[in-house]
């Protein structure tokens, strides 16, 4: 072969292993460039990862020292409503006051004959001892909101009675009040705590076919209610959803409520 062919053919072979080389360097640094950029993509990963973990940890530590909190308010809650209801049968229960224990609601149903005369809303001598002694337990237990109910039987009001009124809905609700002006006038108790409330004829514990029953209809309830435990401040969990089968231009996704 001639020798400029022969010149020719190396530089031409030189040329094209110049090229690949070239090339290969090219891949080799786009690949590592790839690399390079999956590297900081996962370094960004793990490091936002480990925030969200962080973040997640206090939170689950702040709920479960929150869920402690809120179980030893329990605990000191039904300690409390334990003396409540052992000083009120200690001091109040008798053959007129009878207790009761429901739901965390305590009961003082105090027959009308011992607080009032008939078809009157005036408290009698007897009715001041009974309330002074509903006052001085109440004090020992500050927290606790009082509904105080009137409740009479089922007979009708059929003149107007010497305090004016006319029917059983009038008689309850002055009842309830007298009892809640003399809790706080000369029991001492932060009104902010008492409500009164008259029932009427219409929440009968007895039957009131019978004198028995009737009687024991006429009542006034002292109702102290449980201390509220509140978890406000703990996060609601979301509501699931579903599908409406609504038209496509109208169709969303609905909360649950």
């Amino acid at each position: 072969m001639p020798k400029p062919v022969m010149l020719s053919a190396a530089g031409l072979s030189l040329l094209l292993l110049l090229v690949l080389a070239g090339l290969q360097v090219r891949q080799s640094s786009l690949a590592r460039s790839q690399a390079e950029a999956a590297v900081a993509d996962a370094r960004k990963a793990a490091e936002l990862g480990a925030e969200t973990n962080s973040a997640q940890s206090a939170q689950i530590e702040s709920l479960r020292a929150r869920i402690v909190e809120l179980e030893e308010k329990i605990a000191d809650a039904t300690q409390e409503k334990d003396q409540l209801e052992h000083k009120m049968r200690t001091e109040l229960e008798s053959r007129d006051v009878t207790i009761t224990e429901l739901q965390g609601k305590l009961t003082v149903n105090i027959l009308d004959r011992v607080l009032f005369d008939s078809g009157l809303a005036s408290l009698k001598p007897e009715g001041f001892e009974i309330l002074g002694k509903v006052a001085a337990v109440l004090a020992q237990f500050p927290n606790r909101s009082v509904q105080v109910v009137g409740h009479t039987d089922n007979l009708p009001v059929r003149n107007r009675t010497a305090d004016g009124f006319t029917d059983n809905w009038s008689l309850s609700s002055g009842r309830a009040l007298a009892a809640v002006r003399y809790l706080v006038e000369k029991g001492g108790v932060d009104p902010r705590r008492l409500s009164a409330v008259g029932c009427g004829e219409f929440k009968p514990i007895a039957d009131n076919s019978t004198p028995e029953g009737r009687s024991r209809n006429r009542r006034i309830a002292v109702v102290v209610l449980p201390e509220e435990i509140g978890a406000a401040d703990l996060p609601r969990p979301q509501s699931p959803t579903i599908k409406t089968n609504l038209p496509s231009q109208l169709k969303e996704e609905t909360p649950i409520p």
